[in-house]
Formats: C-alpha cells, structure tokens, sequence
C-alpha cells in the first residue's frame, strides 16, 4: 500500500467512527460478521517494512541483511587499509634507504666523477665483502 491509499483508509475509518453511535444495531452486527469474515481470510502478517523517519537507517542497519553485508565489507576494507599502510610503509623504509645512500654518497670524500667510473661497482662490491 502507497501513501495515498494508507490516508484514504484511515479518512474512511475516521468517518465511520464518527457515525458509529447513529448506526443501526443491525448495521453494526453486519460490520462485524464482515470483520470477523475478513479476518479470518486475512493473509499471514508480513514483515513490516522498516519505518520511514530518522531511525529507519538505524533499524536497517539491525537488519540481518545489513549485518551479513556489513560482515562482508569490514573484513574487505580492513584489508585495503591493511594492503595500503603496508605499501606506504615499504615506500618510507624505500625512500629512508635512498635517503643514506644520497648523504654517504654527498659526505664522502671521493669526487663525484669517482661515482661515473665503470670500475666503480666493482669496488663497491669488494667494499662490502671487506664488512
């Protein structure tokens, strides 16, 4: 039932309310062998949907299928945050060596055009056999 319809029954329920005292003993008898006829056809209540105010999102959210969809995306963006702080901790440890080698390389005594020769790398090499 829409908006409209749910206004219309309570209007129609108002009415009938307000001449309930000036109908015929009769009339009321019939009204509720036909209430009691209509609920006993009526169908198995449905669950109701959620209400539609300010704590709708907070009964949606105690809904068992906002809990498995929440089930499911906190492990997800735990691992995300987890994957990123991991790669941008790898970057800084990145970045830190890089960072020695430029002041071991600026605070040594050799020229800068000792760096260029092709005999170079194997010195390195020897050097870090010798520690």
């Amino acid at each position: 039932m829409n908006t409209d319809d749910i206004n219309l029954a309570y209007k129609i329920r108002h009415a009938l309310n307000e001449q309930l005292d000036a109908l015929p003993a009769s009339t009321t008898d019939r009204l509720a062998q036909a209430r009691a006829r209509a609920m006993a056809r009526k169908k198995a209540d449905a669950p109701q949907p959620a209400v539609r105010h300010g704590w709708s999102g907070f009964s949606y959210l105690l809904s068992g299928q906002a809990l498995s969809r929440v089930a499911v995306a906190v492990p997800l963006l735990a691992l995300v945050i987890g994957m990123g702080g991991i790669y941008q901790h790898e970057q800084q440890e990145r970045l830190a060596e890089l960072a020695d080698i430029d002041a071991a390389v600026l605070a040594d005594e050799l020229p800068l055009t000792a760096y260029l020769d092709t005999g170079f790398p194997a010195y390195l090499e020897s050097q870090q056999r010798q520690q």
